[in-house]
């Protein structure tokens, strides 16, 4: 089939097949292209600044609640508070750390009008060393993230219960020592077939053969 142009000349008509895919080719590129300017847009939006207010250096005993609740603060790019903005902590999987007290090793909070928000609650596991807590922040599109370093040392019942167990081998070595002492006794106690016997009076021991 053609198809008249304007300078008289005829064109040849393209098949429906292959003006659709035309079609289809410009809507796709349309799309691309949308996509590619979001992206970009996204790519340029400040990112959040979270700061770590307590909770970084962190010693805290094994096996135990910890004493000093990690707390972050989440500001914009101008360094201004954010309320409402999303929080998740995380223990690690595995190796030294610990549970929230829902038994998860995970945490969501929202921040207040300060910024702030506390990972309340975390009880750590009977593992010793170094851990980290990942701190992700969420709000209206922006992310930020940062890491809380702590520690988990040994507990103070443990080292009380290695100074006691020391204790107790000297205790043992004593009773020992005593029972050797009742033995060698009985063996040369006064009457005994021994030619030398010990004989026990008040003062000074004497140890000689049979009167």
């Amino acid at each position: 089939m053609k198809k008249l142009t304007r300078g008289g000349e005829s064109k040849r008509a393209l098949p429906r097949w292959q003006q659709g895919l035309e079609k289809n080719m410009k809507a796709l590129s349309l799309l691309l292209v949308s996509l590619l300017s979001s992206n970009l847009l996204r790519a340029q939006e400040p990112a959040l600044r979270v700061a770590v207010i307590a909770g970084e250096g962190a010693r805290e005993f094994n096996n135990q609640k910890v004493r000093v609740d990690p707390v972050v603060e989440v500001d914009d790019e101008k360094g201004k508070p954010i309320e409402g903005a999303t929080v998740v902590f995380s223990l690690p999987r595995q190796g030294p750390g610990g549970f929230f007290e829902s038994g998860s090793k995970t945490l969501t909070g929202t921040t207040d009008a300060q910024g702030r928000v506390i990972a309340a609650g975390i009880h750590l596991n009977r593992m010793k060393g170094p851990f980290t807590i990942q701190v992700a922040a969420s709000y209206q599109g922006r992310n930020g993230s940062a890491t809380i370093a702590e520690t988990s040392i040994r507990t103070r019942r443990s080292a009380r219960f290695d100074v006691s167990s020391r204790t107790l081998v000297f205790v043992c070595l004593g009773l020992l020592a005593i029972a050797g002492g009742i033995l060698a006794y009985k063996e040369f106690r006064p009457g005994s077939n021994n030619s030398n016997v010990l004989t026990a009076v008040p003062g000074v021991p004497v140890v000689g053969g049979p009167q």
